[in-house]
């Protein structure tokens, strides 16, 4: 609700409390707050997708004849050509990604999605997507109204020409259903296991068999009509692993399984009993099983890290271990003769050389170079990376102490500051990313780390209410405190310098707006004061520039970061939908707006444009994830 601009301001309320926002003094005369604002003349296009989902998935990384492999991230499902660096992008799930299978075709593509929820709350149902990898249309749509939880695997079936299509959904009885896929038709369904279900795969060689695994089990399905019977595996002698993590097979139809306690057991084909075993095949769980063209084998696995190959008679070849800042290897695709491409639990995909690398925990920390094709991210996971736009990979990583939550380049591009979860804030050279300068102030979440225009002060914002002011010396190396902006009773969300350093605008998590003196942090309470100031950046989510942002009925989380353009003439938002709006600027007239773009799967805490315009970036909370849109 809006109070009509009287007196030079304009008043909204979020929850019930109001917030005003005064009129800067050339606007006064001709605002109106019935002037409908104007769609930006530009969009964004999704360009890339920076990490992988390797944390809590399997079997997700394949390679298509086209050269690409397809995996998946938040809601998208990407194909990176790895030669020609570049990506395409399905966009067509609505929510969290949790499976993936290619059909014998090679072109044909089943992905199966968690349940979610929409803006005005209404459930998202989980499904399965089929489309084409070529055209990437959506050819088929399964399970809308069927699945219960999330479908966590899906598959082809191999030996019919890929006529069926079977999936698990993570309900509490873990319902395995087949599919005739081309016509959206169910043929049969059974409850699979009480226990977790981790892979479930037709037999390469028999369009009625399938095997599941997951805690405690292996089951091989019959399909007889609509009707799916199951033998157990029998364990007899042999150890029980308390999970069957993978199902391959060979290519004499004999299913190979690897499991927790790191033994790759053989089972022969058409029977359930366990023909040949291979005792701690690797040490701790084996993640992924994957047969090579020329009928070898490969294995990773997870406490080891290792990826070791094997002949035809399960002897042990080689093997590499992939390096500790990459984790556990979670998927196996065979690339081009004598090539392997590796999804580790790190959200990493290596190419028996790095090609992809992401974080693995609540992402919010994100800020660009002054002057490069450049950014930085920082997350829970204790990672901070340096991007380059370009190459789409990092230029380097540090593993800090603590948690990250965000990152600010000081102006000459020669240090950034990140903070952390705890209270503690660091400087780094962004060269040789050698730790600068270590303080900490509070034990609270430092929100927000922003040098001024100029340079010579540093803002520290906490969620104990305070933001802390540094003078900084040294071109970023030399730091004393000046100053404690003592007034907002929640914590401090946002903050903005004016174009002159000598201001500073906050907003905190009750929505209040209070305005700062940089060198002594007193509260400035005199609008006439503030009112017409410029500011460097525009990241508050509540100030009469960006106020139409917001929604009818918004609650004040509903948006977590708005970033204006250089240029001046665009605004981005990130909201708690998944989405990235892109409005006009300035955005002072309510509800105004914008082009929609999806690509994440969870809240999007952060957006930043590069700092020619040419790009914008966004993070991903839940779903860790980093994108790049084209601005166009």
């Amino acid at each position: 609700i809006f109070v009509p601009p009287e007196d030079g301001y304009v008043r909204m309320f979020l929850r019930g409390r109001p917030v005003t926002m005064h009129i800067p003094d050339q606007q006064r005369e001709s605002y109106s707050i019935d002037h409908k604002a104007a769609l930006p003349d530009r969009k964004l296009k999704l360009q890339w997708v920076y990490g992988y989902r390797g944390r809590d998935c399997r079997s997700n990384l394949y390679l298509l004849p086209t050269g690409e492999i397809v995996y998946f991230n938040a809601s998208v499902v990407v194909l990176y050509n790895t030669e020609e660096q570049q990506q395409r992008h399905y966009l067509g799930h609505n929510d969290d990604v949790k499976c993936l299978s290619v059909h014998p075709d090679m072109v044909t593509i089943a992905t199966g999605q968690v349940a979610g929820n929409s803006k005005d709350g209404k459930l998202l149902a989980p499904h399965v997507r089929v489309w084409d990898s070529v055209s990437l249309n959506t050819l088929h749509v399964l399970g809308m109204g069927v699945c219960d939880r999330a479908v966590t695997c899906v598959a082809f079936s191999k030996s019919n020409g890929g006529t069926y299509l079977c999936a698990v959904d993570d309900a509490n009885d873990h319902i395995l259903s087949v599919w005739n896929w081309q016509k959206e038709k169910q043929l049969a369904e059974v409850k699979c296991s009480n226990d977790s279900v981790l892979a479930a795969v037709f037999h390469p060689m028999d369009a009625n068999v399938i095997v599941t695994c997951g805690k405690s089990h292996i089951n091989f399905w019959t399909m007889e009509g609509n009707t799916l019977t199951k033998r157990q595996g029998l364990f007899e002698k042999h150890e029980k692993p308390k999970y069957v993590l993978c199902v391959a097979f060979a290519e004499n139809g004999d299913a190979i399984t690897g499991d927790s306690s790191g033994n790759i057991y053989v089972w022969a084909k058409g029977g359930n009993r366990i023909s040949q075993v291979v005792s701690g095949a690797h040490e701790g769980g084996i993640f992924s099983i994957c047969v090579l063209k020329d009928g070898t084998m490969v294995s990773g696995g997870g406490k080891d890290r290792k990826v070791v190959l094997w002949d035809h008679d399960y002897r042990k070849q080689a093997e590499m271990e992939v390096g500790e800042s990459f984790g556990p290897v979670r998927a196996l695709a065979e690339g081009k003769p004598g090539e392997l491409f590796v999804g580790t639990t790190k959200n990493a995909i290596i190419r028996t050389c790095n090609v992809l690398q992401g974080h693995t925990d609540e992402l919010w920390g994100l800020d660009v170079h002054p002057s490069m094709e450049q950014f930085v991210t920082c997350s829970q996971d204790k990672q901070v990376h340096l991007w380059d736009t370009n190459s789409h990979q990092p230029l380097w990583s540090k593993t800090i102490d603590d948690p990250g939550r965000s990152a600010g380049f000081h102006p000459s591009g020669a240090v950034l500051a990140v903070g952390t979860m705890t209270g503690r804030w660091l400087v780094l050279d962004t060269d040789t990313r050698d730790l600068v300068s270590m303080h900490t102030d509070g034990n609270e979440i430092i929100s927000n780390v922003k040098y001024s225009p100029d340079g010579n002060f540093l803002a520290v914002a906490s969620h104990d209410n305070f933001v802390y002011i540094y003078a900084v010396t040294e071109n970023g190396r030399k730091y004393s405190r000046v100053g404690k902006c003592t007034g907002h009773s929640s914590f401090v969300t946002h903050l903005d310098w004016s174009t002159d350093s000598q201001y500073l605008v906050t907003n905190s998590g009750d929505y209040e707006i209070l305005f700062w003196e940089a060198s002594s942090g007193k509260h400035v309470t005199n609008m006439d004061t503030v009112r017409n100031l410029e500011w460097a950046t525009y990241t508050c989510t509540l100030a009469f520039s960006t106020f139409g942002i917001w929604p009818d009925g918004a609650d004040g989380t509903d948006i977590n970061a708005v970033c204006r353009s250089h240029d001046g003439s665009l605004l981005a938002s990130a909201d708690d939908f998944g989405k990235v709006h892109l409005f006009s600027f300035p955005c002072s007239q309510p509800r105004a707006p914008s082009h929609e773009c999806s690509g994440h799967s969870s809240h999007v805490t952060n957006v930043a444009f590069l700092h020619d315009d040419s790009h914008l970036i966004s993070t991903g909370g839940k779903d860790t994830s980093v994108l790049q849109w084209v601005v166009a």
